[in-house]
């Protein structure tokens, strides 16, 4: 060990006589797809664009067998350390290896199974409430919308679903994006979405499984911070109207009707 001169700090040295590398921090935020969080390893290891996509397909992760090898939903938001000898396999079975864990927890766990649900149908569920609550305390309300409608046999009508079947991101949906065949668009099809459509967090595992009590079966986000719950369609398609005179001032689309 070498003390340093004029600071009580002990530095360990390597074999080599070299001080150990700061690692980096490589931060993947709740609610990102897998192609971002490539884009992002790649971009940190400083590799050309497309290397750690090519890495998925041979890489060691322990992905559900219902995944079918696709990691999106188990690449887990949270802040990893990268180094010089960091490997786009390693980060993204870190990764994995994250999500699994967060999925086993008690709660997670044992809501899932209340509710008849695998781990990967409560990520799949959990990255629709990622990505469609505006706030932590709508994640309980648009789960709970999510189950009521599951046990009504009622198409789950979610736009951010649409969003990962067009490869975009917006409140723009239109009535003709709606009628797109495609397994992702739950405004036709019936029950959860294929996969996963982003990288949920904990806090929205957790809403999953234990969704606020309530009879709600729409809800839309009529301003930031302002999200409306319905339990009729009737009432939903006055916050609809509120919404779309709102976005028509914006000179945006109006919203489709469910």
């Amino acid at each position: 060990m070498l003390l340093g001169l004029g600071a009580a700090v002990l530095i360990p040295l390597l074999p080599g006589g070299e001080p150990p590398e700061k690692p980096r921090r490589l931060l993947i935020p709740e609610g990102w797809r897998a192609p971002q969080v490539y884009a992002a390893i790649d971009h940190e290891l400083r590799l050309p664009a497309g290397t750690t996509k090519k890495t998925v397909a041979t890489a060691a992760l322990a992905l559900p067998a219902e995944a079918k090898g696709n990691p999106e939903g188990y690449l887990f938001p949270a802040t990893y350390p990268v180094t010089s000898k960091s490997t786009p396999s390693a980060l993204l079975a870190y990764m994995v290896e994250t999500a699994n864990r967060n999925l086993a927890t008690k709660a997670v766990a044992d809501g899932g199974k209340a509710h008849g649900m695998t781990p990967y149908q409560t990520a799949t569920l959990a990255s629709i409430i990622e990505a469609e609550a505006r706030t932590p305390a709508d994640m309980g309300k648009v789960a709970r919308v999510v189950h009521n409608r599951l046990a009504k046999s009622m198409p789950l009508q979610m736009d951010s679903t649409l969003n990962y079947a067009l490869d975009r991101n917006t409140l723009d949906v239109t009535l003709s994006d709606t009628r797109i065949d495609h397994p992702f668009n739950t405004y036709e099809r019936q029950g959860l979405p294929p996969t996963p459509i982003d990288s949920p967090g904990l806090r929205a595992m957790a809403a999953a499984v234990a969704p606020t009590p309530g009879d709600w079966l729409f809800f839309v986000t009529v301003k930031p911070g302002d999200t409306r719950f319905s339990n009729t369609y009737e009432e939903h398609k006055k916050h609809v109207a509120e919404f779309n005179r709102l976005r028509a001032a914006a000179g945006a689309p109006a919203a489709p009707r469910p």
